[in-house]
């Protein structure tokens, strides 16, 4: 078939209607930033929200979200149930702080119980700019479609250098035996570069976890105890 030939297809098309997606954008995006501004340096744990109580991926997430929270760290999750309610208990349970960045679904998610604050947004990829924007480490645990897009978003921006090379830590071997194998055919077949499997740490000792967590965020970073931040009235922020 000759180019000319080509008949091209036409589709609705509403600048109004872009606009003002724009400007809920905009004003979503600003409403999470001033929500999670005064958080401090987080660690954001990503996993299933569909394993129970009881389930060992759901202790050993409890297990070490306290301890991440004991190094001062704030646990950030998307706030629902599952393991990201185990890691928003885990910190509650030490007296760390616990934030939950909840997305809004056709069938409802609830935040879990065991958050000190939560948001709501509309759209997982906002949820991802503001899980991603406060953490200084991120940590993986078993989980499906949304672990893996939210895992692979922020080695993406590791990878190309949008964020800084903070540690990544996915704990689950045997249940991510698959992803690393195939992580090793990317590597084959030069799909992506050679020490990019250096980026992330695969274990599970909560120990080792934080000792990369101490090593690569706290010293690297050089975070500092906490100092009583004022807020600015006439930006109208609360204490």
């Amino acid at each position: 078939m000759n180019k000319s030939e080509i008949i091209f297809l036409d589709g609705p098309h509403s600048r109004l209607k872009e606009l003002k997606f724009s400007f809920q954008t905009m004003i979503e995006m600003i409403r999470g930033f001033r929500a999670l501004h005064f958080l401090g340096p987080c660690i954001t744990v990503f996993g299933s929200a569909r394993f129970k109580e009881g389930h060992p991926y759901y202790e050993l997430t409890r297990q070490a979200a306290g301890e991440f929270a004991r190094l001062g760290f704030t646990i950030l999750t998307g706030g629902g149930p599952g393991l990201m309610e185990a890691a928003n208990r885990g910190a509650k349970e030490v007296g760390g702080r616990s934030v939950g960045c909840n997305v809004q679904l056709p069938v409802e998610q609830k935040p879990n119980p065991y958050l000190d604050k939560w948001i709501y947004v509309k759209h997982f990829f906002l949820r991802k700019i503001l899980l991603v924007k406060y953490s200084f480490a991120f940590v993986v645990m078993p989980g499906g479609y949304g672990t893996m897009d939210e895992y692979f978003e922020a080695l993406t921006l590791i990878q190309t250098h949008k964020i800084e090379n903070f540690p990544i830590i996915i704990f689950g071997k045997e249940y991510h035996k698959e992803l690393l194998a195939h992580i090793e055919l990317m590597k084959s077949n030069s799909t992506i570069g050679t020490t990019d499997d250096h980026l992330f740490l695969v274990t599970d000792d909560i120990e080792e976890a934080k000792a990369m967590i101490i090593e690569k965020s706290i010293k690297r970073y050089n975070l500092k105890p906490k100092q009583k931040v004022r807020p600015m009235k006439w930006l109208f922020e609360r204490g």
